[in-house]
């Protein structure tokens, strides 16, 4: 099916999904890698960015990963700044339930998400960007197809220590 595997289902973010993403949101340890800007939201902040950025784009699709024979909630992946006329988009993901870490969601969501945006919405390009420091989410963006394209030099300061973010992106021939 598309929007599943054996384990998880994407399935598109709701309104009523913001009280979970405000859990994850406002949990240090779940931004650390993804989050340029680390910070406490109030629920408020955290219903108006849903609403204005997630539901209220044209050009981002936005899905929660489930675990499949829980349902339970366990992270986001999306398509955001979707380019149609160039057929590019760039994608994010986030892990919010820390029991799930390191068991592999990430990587069958993140294969669900490029099917998604190459077989059926006929993107050429994804792009993403990850921070220097987060070696395991690197490697499964290689394994992935994801290529090395550049990097900003020393744009995230992270524990008193400036790191690089990568820029990285896969071609729908790289699949």
């Amino acid at each position: 099916m598309l929007f599943e595997t054996t384990r998880i289902i994407l399935r598109k973010m709701t309104a009523q999904d913001t009280e979970t993403y405000h859990k994850w949101r406002n949990d240090i340890d779940v931004m650390q890698t993804t989050a340029p800007l680390l910070d406490v939201y109030s629920i408020e902040e955290t219903e108006e960015f849903v609403h204005k950025v997630i539901l209220g784009s044209h050009s981002s699709k936005c899905y929660i990963i489930l675990e499949k024979q829980s349902k339970k909630p366990i992270g986001i992946t999306s398509l955001i700044n979707i380019d149609y006329k160039n057929r590019n988009a760039e994608c994010i993901i986030d892990i919010g339930e820390k029991e799930a870490w390191g068991k592999g969601y990430g990587a069958e969501a993140m294969k669900l998400l490029l099917n998604f945006g190459f077989l059926e919405m006929n993107l050429h390009r994804i792009s993403l960007r990850v921070f220097s420091f987060n070696t395991r989410a690197i490697k499964l963006y290689e394994k992935l197809g994801f290529q090395q394209e550049g990097r900003s030099r020393e744009a995230i300061f992270r524990d008193g220590t400036w790191h690089d973010i990568i820029h990285m992106a896969v071609l729908q021939s790289g699949l």
